[in-house]
């Protein structure tokens, strides 16, 4: 997994290319609790995601209680088909903003 990291002043984008799984997704939990103080709205860019597991859906449900009490926003963007697929079958696209 790669993480590239844009910060616009309260605006945050993270580009997550590769596989988010057990292996990687401690490291985006970690970045996320490392960044996301002061964050008004969070942009997860899935465009070159190719897995996610369900310790990478427990990661975004983590980062979306976050922002929720921040009373800021979250979406993700470029998901593809398979992952979308995940989403449905697990219900979150009714939890998640995904565009």
């Amino acid at each position: 997994m790669n993480l590239e990291k844009k910060q616009e002043g309260s605006a945050l984008t993270i580009k997550i290319s590769g596989r988010l799984d057990t292996t990687t997704a401690p490291v985006l939990d970690e970045e996320l609790k490392a960044s996301l103080e002061g964050t008004e709205a969070l942009v997860l860019d899935f465009s070159d995601l190719e897995y996610i597991s369900s310790a990478g859906l427990r990661v975004l449900l983590s980062a979306q209680k976050i922002m929720n009490k921040q009373e800021g926003s979250m979406k993700l963007t470029g998901v593809n088909e398979s992952i979308m697929e995940i989403f449905e079958v697990t219900g979150f696209v009714d939890i998640l903003t995904i565009e």
